[in-house]
């Protein structure tokens, strides 16, 4: 059978995690002198309190080389095969330090999902279900190269001065949106982040229009699942956002998680996407 792995980045739900075996590798999070790993001894909650109330910046590391072939060594004695599942290349030097650990184990194979958070999660996931179905390394890894294309991951944020920190966003930018209350849509298009749409008004308002945008072309939706992912989010907005996805396309399932803390660092609370497959690629 094949052992399927992630980066702590795929966001996906411990429940979702236990259920089909799936092993996290964690990104670190930095603080001054203080390290930290994603979702083991650091918390999205903890994230945002350094930020807001002590005013500390932290910052993202990838998964070095050495802890890769640390969990490759250990998994790859235990299953047949393994397949390590990492955020996309340009977004983090986690895949090619995944690929240097794997030289060392020939059962051992790596993907990029050219994603992040649950666009990866949703790749992660249907991993799972094919090596419960004793699908092989191989043909998971080429599942995930020909279907990562088709995700459509995307997330409206509400605060952008969280991107300011991290140097994604400008002060000039930042100064901007604030004074005309702008909500922008991030997009995963061709393996990197764009900004997309620019919603104005409250967040919740943003999200009802930004959830009407994404389920407009329903005709080219896999209808299968639909992924709601956010850092801390009210219960309020999330079900105001179901409650808008339900009314827009009948998707058979759908799966709310919670981003991890190196999404989180990057977007700050009031962070929502809306992340599901399309039957066909188009130009977004």
């Amino acid at each position: 059978m094949v052992k399927i792995i992630a980066d702590s980045t795929c966001d996906l739900s411990p429940k979702i995690l236990k259920k089909h075996n799936i092993t996290l590798t964690p990104l670190s999070i930095i603080s001054g002198e203080d390290e930290f790993r994603d979702g083991v001894d650091i918390r999205p909650a903890d994230v945002f309190r350094m930020a807001d109330e002590e005013k500390r910046v932290c910052k993202t590391a990838a998964v070095n080389v050495f802890d890769y072939q640390k969990t490759f060594e250990e998994y790859s004695k235990k299953y047949g095969e393994v397949v390590q599942i990492c955020i996309g290349l340009g977004f983090s030097a986690c895949f090619q330090n995944a690929k240097i650990a794997a030289e060392d184990f020939p059962n051992v194979r790596v993907a990029d999902s050219r994603n992040l958070s649950a666009g990866s999660g949703y790749l992660v996931y249907e991993a799972a279900l094919m090596a419960e179905a004793n699908r092989d390394g191989e043909e998971i890894c080429r599942y995930i190269e020909e279907n990562r294309s088709l995700i459509n991951t995307s997330f409206v944020i509400n605060r952008l001065d969280y991107l300011h920190r991290g140097g994604r966003c400008s002060l000039a930018s930042l100064i901007g949106s604030r004074l005309l209350g702008i909500k922008p849509c991030i997009e995963v298009a061709d393996g990197f982040m764009r900004v997309g749409k620019k919603y104005r008004g409250n967040f919740e308002e943003c999200l009802d229009e930004y959830v009407k945008d994404r389920l407009s072309d329903t005709d080219n939706i896999n209808l299968k699942r639909v992924f709601i992912t956010h850092p801390m989010c009210s219960r309020e907005t999330v079900e105001r956002v179901r409650q808008a996805v339900e009314k827009r396309a009948a998707f058979g399932e759908i799966i709310e998680t919670r981003a991890g803390c190196a999404i989180s660092n990057h977007c700050g609370p009031n962070t929502l996407g809306v992340i599901f497959k399309q039957k066909t690629a188009y130009k977004r």
